[in-house]
């Protein structure tokens, strides 16, 4: 099992739309890639270690698939499309990672 992860920075005096992200594109991008997607998160940043520490990430999506391959099969196809929506949720440039699932 692979996770794609995709890290959106907290960055000062930008935006990020959680209702967008959740209630539009991600239902776009599980559409898009159909059973190739196993399953997903999305996280929303609180806090860093220390109290009161800004979060270092605003926002994390994870998608999980069986493969490299299997993510890449379902994601290239639609790869323009699903990166043309990112404007509608934010003007964070995205740190993208994939990870293999161990536990």
């Amino acid at each position: 099992m692979i996770k794609v992860s995709v890290f959106y920075p907290n960055e000062e005096g930008k935006k990020f739309d959680m209702d967008y992200y959740c209630n539009s594109h991600l239902p776009m991008v599980q559409e898009k890639l159909g059973a190739a997607l196993k399953g997903g998160a999305v996280e929303q940043g609180l806090s860093g270690v220390e109290p009161g520490s800004p979060a270092i990430y605003i926002a994390m999506g994870h998608l999980l698939f069986d493969s490299v391959e299997a993510f890449q099969s379902a994601f290239g196809p639609h790869a323009e499309a699903i990166m043309a929506d990112i404007p509608n949720y934010t003007d964070i440039q995205p740190t993208f990672q994939i990870s293999e699932v161990k536990m």
